[in-house]
């Protein structure tokens, strides 16, 4: 390897730029060879002057941003020699090296870029690497949640009055798991949340009361790409039965790893004619007690010190608001509980106030209360 002088110090040349590939897609993330790129930093970081630092960074950052056709070495790759980056992030990071003020603060943050790309750093509940945190831009850590629309890709489609958005279950599951492990829904409805499991890698059981919505449900979550050989079954059954238990001993499971609730806001949409069914309570007072009851079924399969989602919204009825919300959460508190979270999404409209806001103006003018424009997302951890 040729050598040459700088800043009177003589340096080697950098590592040949051919050795680094390029591979733009839709997402924002690029493929680079990773030894490719962890022998740039480890040149960098061998300089002893700044001078020579910066111009090594600056190359590497043409070589990312202006890629030659000879830099495009991705399908030469082996996969486990590759590493997946963002790319707004990994430049940012060079730039912050490119300004540092002095060439030991240049060099701590050149040695963390390299420590992120050796090695990961994930905790016991979800596959996110701390080490390379700021990639994770899509991941909310905010108490307010808002949707501009619901996620229509894939087998996602709003067919079933009173499903919720896919990306809370997303989020969630996210956040909350690892790939492989188990996801419990015991009001699957249209099978939101396992189609989510089923496109990240999760295995996923859920519980619904209908038949024909099962059925309905089944259909679509196949139709949804596993790419990860997941686990995908939704049955009929009662989820204050042991329907969910027999469901995972078949496959060998005693325990889930995330339970996530969306249970029927207690009357405003009746589902179905059964009596089993939590929209068909009567009152509040009835549903909170089904409620309970699915929480214990759910909490004896949960695995201790993991977490369990509640997707609720409140009523309105006889002119008085009835906090629905905060009920079920006292009902989930009651059973060993601790929380964790209280999450506010806001939804711009409901099937049934569509084409109907200015209805929905006048009679909250009238009546003095205000239109429901949110929903919570209750987070609890199992003690």
């Amino acid at each position: 390897m040729s050598a040459r002088k700088q800043g009177g110090r003589t340096r080697k040349a950098p590592p040949s730029q051919t050795s680094l590939f390029f591979d733009p897609s839709a997402d924002g993330l690029i493929e680079l060879n990773r030894q490719a790129l962890l022998d740039r930093i480890t040149h960098a970081n061998a300089n002893e002057g700044a001078d020579g630092l910066r111009a090594d960074i600056r190359l590497l950052k043409e070589s990312i941003t202006s890629p030659r056709r000879s830099d495009r070495l991705i399908s030469h790759q082996p996969v486990d020699e590759c590493v997946s980056l963002k790319k707004d992030v990994l430049l940012s990071e060079l730039d912050q090296i490119l300004d540092a003020r002095t060439i030991e603060r240049a060099k701590y943050y050149l040695k963390r870029l390299e420590k992120g790309l050796r090695s990961r750093s994930t905790g016991k509940i979800n596959d996110i690497n701390l080490l390379r945190w700021k990639e994770y831009d899509d991941i909310l850590t905010d108490s307010l949640w808002s949707f501009p629309k619901r996620d229509a890709s894939g087998a996602h489609i709003a067919w079933y009055w009173g499903n919720f958005v896919p990306q809370i279950p997303h989020q969630l599951i996210l956040r909350y798991t690892k790939k492989g492990d188990w996801v419990l829904d015991p009001f699957a409805g249209s099978g939101t949340t396992l189609i989510e499991c089923r496109r990240l890698g999760r295995n996923g059981i859920g519980v619904e009361l209908n038949s024909e919505i099962t059925e309905k449900a089944r259909e679509l979550i196949g139709l949804e790409q596993n790419r990860h050989s997941a686990i995908s079954e939704i049955i009929t059954g009662d989820s204050r039965a042991n329907a969910a238990e027999q469901a995972l001993a078949e496959h060998g499971v005693a325990k889930v790893q995330l339970v996530i609730m969306h249970p029927p806001y207690a009357d405003i949409i009746r589902f179905s004619e059964d009596t089993s069914d939590l929209s068909n309570a009567g009152d509040v007072e009835t549903f909170l007690e089904m409620f309970g009851e699915t929480v214990e079924r759910a909490t004896a399969l949960l695995e201790k010190d993991r977490y369990l989602a509640v997707v609720i919204g409140d009523k309105y009825e006889d002119g008085e608001w009835i906090p629905l919300g905060f009920y079920c959460l006292n009902e989930v508190m009651k059973r060993g509980y601790s929380l964790k979270s209280i999450v506010v999404k806001n939804f711009e409209e409901t099937r049934a106030k569509r084409d109907q806001k200015q209805l929905w103006r006048y009679r909250a003018l009238v009546g003095g209360f205000y239109i429901f424009k949110h929903e919570y997302i209750l987070l609890f951890k199992k003690r």
